[in-house]
């Protein structure tokens, strides 16, 4: 009798947690808010450093963006990026008197969501101004309220007291010219713009191309996204937004900064990389894996990015992610996604 007992606890046991769990009124799906998912991107570092993938042009409804902080943070690193920084417009909020806070705290409430996931977060606000200064932003700053001045000089200057550092915005916006003004070779003199821009939302900016050789500031790739990125990007197909690549020793905000002041980057945005000759070099070196196969070469792509090659007539396209077969070329390749200039492309050879 009591073993009949037992066996009946044991199947009824299974029916009475399940009726606790859920019932005719109301089946609850808790385990549905339980995970997260993260795409990754597998962007190879070199020589000891890892790529970091980053945005560091971003607006929420504290400026004139339309997704709140948290969101904005959750995003990011939904999609696969290590690091973003808020940077919400100074001088336009269209709704201040709706959103009701100081320039501070889109930053404060991104950093919280940020801290939650292991991500990084960096404080910046945009300097917005008509050209010729046009938009800058500060990032690594302490506190925006300070830089609500009137005279955009100063606000650079109480930025650069900060220790900011400072990106040129989308410089061909919003004339169509990509126009390089005396006040920025002024602001580059004096240490006070230390990046730009190459891409900037859906437009490259190819005049610029030349700007780190010529003047000694950063490539860059960001959103500068006011809406979803999976709306205006297509990230939830797969597709990946315009990121900027920092090459650093660590994934921490104090190795990115360090690799940010060393120039460390490289723009990449729907396909396309741009910068350094040497670093674009690296990167596809670190990206092709090569085994000859008689006289043949087998190449591995263990990238997310697709590299094109021509020599001659001949074009090689190594897809992300596959291995392809191919007579072995000989001499240089140009590498038709990868701009070290205005029209320049890096030469490679396998």
């Amino acid at each position: 009798m009591m073993k009949r007992f037992l066996v009946f606890l044991m199947l009824a046991a299974p029916m009475v947690a399940n009726a606790q769990l859920s019932n005719d009124d109301v089946h609850k799906y808790d385990h549905h808010n339980q995970s997260q998912y993260r795409t990754e991107i597998s962007i190879p570092g070199f020589d000891g450093y890892q790529t970091l993938k980053c945005d560091f042009h971003i607006h929420t409804v504290f400026s004139d963006g339309l997704v709140w902080p948290s969101i904005r943070v959750q995003e990011a690193w939904t999609e696969g990026l290590d690091a973003i920084a808020i940077t919400d417009h100074i001088e336009y909020r269209p709704r201040k008197n709706i959103v009701v806070a100081d320039h501070n705290e889109s930053f404060k409430i991104a950093k919280q969501e940020g801290d939650n996931l292991g991500f990084i977060v960096i404080k910046g606000s945009e300097i917005t101004r008509s050209k010729p200064l046009g938009h800058l932003n500060a990032l690594f700053i302490n506190d925006a309220n300070v830089m609500d001045v009137e005279d955009p000089l100063q606000a650079i200057d109480i930025a650069d007291a900060q220790g900011a550092y400072i990106i040129w915005n989308h410089p061909g916006w919003p004339d169509n010219k990509s126009t390089f003004y005396p006040v920025h070779d002024e602001l580059i003199k004096a240490g006070k713009i230390d990046a730009y821009e190459a891409y900037n939302y859906t437009e490259s900016y190819p005049l610029t191309f030349d700007w780190y050789a010529q003047y000694g500031i950063a490539p860059m790739a960001n959103t500068d996204i006011h809406g979803t990125t999976a709306i205006d990007y297509g990230c939830e197909k797969g597709w990946m937004r315009p990121m900027t690549l920092v090459f650093a020793t660590e994934r921490t905000e104090a190795s990115l900064r360090e690799a940010l002041e060393a120039k460390r980057t490289l723009a990449f945005f729907f396909g396309n990389l741009v910068g350094d000759q040497q670093y674009l070099s690296k990167l596809v070196s670190a990206s092709l894996q090569t085994r000859p196969v008689g006289d043949r070469l087998e190449v591995t792509n263990v990238s997310d990015i697709t590299y094109r090659m021509t020599q001659g007539d001949a074009l090689y396209v190594f897809p992300a992610g596959k291995t392809v077969l191919i007579k072995a070329p000989q001499g240089e390749l140009s590498v038709q996604n990868c701009f070290w200039g205005n029209g320049k492309n890096l030469t490679y050879t396998f």
